[in-house]
């Protein structure tokens, strides 16, 4: 029996290369061991969270994330795209598992916490964005997936949906969830890549972004502005490489193969860091280097995402596939938590015939 994956993203804009490393490169390499059933999930209802005045921004933005998914190589034939909002179990669950946690466990939750300082909410927290862990965990568990791959910040999460697993079966003494395992990039480099100013988070209002779908030249020029080491002012001064993005980005991109194409003074990353930190290395051959290194990644990105543009009736007959089979594959869960919980008034013949 194949264990299941569930994974996704909030269609609030275009993917960028921190999602690639994040999770979209973990999300290839577990689709090729065909040893899971994936379901790439566009979280529409939990973006609109925080995004409810603006519901055309998520509308945008949904097909831009399926084609960033298909982009990166991700194969319709192994792995199934729903729509969160077009799921009816997506909507009735939560209710169900509300009554399982506190609003005082939903604030502690830090991942919220975080999100609630950095969108400056305050006291104006609207419910649904301080109940979304209880909508991520029903669509972990509609699905009824074994292993979900998450970004550290995102571990709080999976931990509440955990919990509410527990205090389920607990409950109603049944073993009707699965208890999800967070699965977390191998590189940990990846798990926060910082934005090319420097920012320790990346995101499209700080403009600090490199996009999957960026051109050619657009990479280029934001790699060329790239912060690196403010202390690096001449080429012989010493250069530090840590808290330096522009070597952040090295060490998940560089590969010791382009080192023998575009840099062949130098064997691997660990010989150009060291040139670096002892001085005589200037910034811009880095960059240069860097460049490079992201044309080798996102060339073949673009070509696919062209390839789907020009073929848009499949991406949605896809998605349309998806929406019917991810609507039977939850109902089963759901029609098991009610029966669990004894809500089942119509399919269960012992109720009627206590009234007969």
């Amino acid at each position: 029996m194949k264990k299941v994956i569930l994974t996704g993203e909030r269609p609030t804009g275009p993917l960028h290369i921190g999602h690639y490393v994040g999770s979209l490169r973990k999300r290839l390499e577990l689709q090729e061991t065909n040893e899971y059933d994936i379901y790439i999930l566009i979280a529409d209802l939990q973006a609109l969270t925080d995004n409810f005045s603006n519901p055309k921004k998520i509308r945008d933005n949904i097909l831009e994330v399926v084609l960033d998914n298909l982009a990166v190589g991700i194969d319709p034939n192994k792995c199934t795209f729903v729509v969160q909002s077009s799921i009816p179990a997506l909507h009735y669950l939560p209710m169900y598992y509300a009554n399982l946690v506190t609003q005082a466990r939903l604030e502690r939750n830090p991942t919220v916490k975080n999100e609630i300082n950095q969108k400056n909410f305050n006291k104006s927290i609207p419910a649904g964005f301080v109940n979304y862990p209880i909508s991520q965990a029903a669509d972990i568990t509609a699905f009824k997936a074994t292993h979900v791959p998450v970004g550290i910040d995102q571990l709080p999460m999976i931990e509440q949906t955990r919990e509410i697993v527990e205090s389920f079966n607990r409950t109603y003494n049944c073993n009707v969830l699965v208890l999800p395992t967070a699965v977390l990039p191998d590189n940990e480099t990846s798990y926060r890549l910082p934005g090319t100013d420097g920012n320790s988070k990346m995101g499209k209002s700080l403009g600090n972004c490199i996009y999957l779908k960026d051109s050619e030249e657009e990479v280029k020029k934001k790699i060329m502005g790239m912060y690196t080491d403010p202390n690096h002012i001449k080429v012989s001064d010493p250069g530090n490489v840590e808290n330096n993005p522009v070597f952040t980005y090295l060490d998940c991109f560089a590969k010791d193969c382009y080192f023998e194409k575009y840099l062949p003074q130098y064997k691997n990353l660990d010989e150009l860091k060291e040139h670096y930190k002892r001085g005589g290395l200037g910034d811009m051959v880095v960059k240069k280097f860097l460049n490079d290194c992201m044309q080798e990644v996102l060339g073949p990105i673009r070509e696919r995402r062209k390839y789907y543009e020009e073929r848009l009736d499949e991406v949605f007959k896809m998605l349309e596939q998806g929406k019917e089979k991810a609507t039977a594959v939850t109902n089963v869960t759901l029609n098991e938590v009610r029966d669990a919980i004894g809500i089942n008034y119509f399919t269960d013949d012992s109720f009627k015939e206590n009234y007969l």
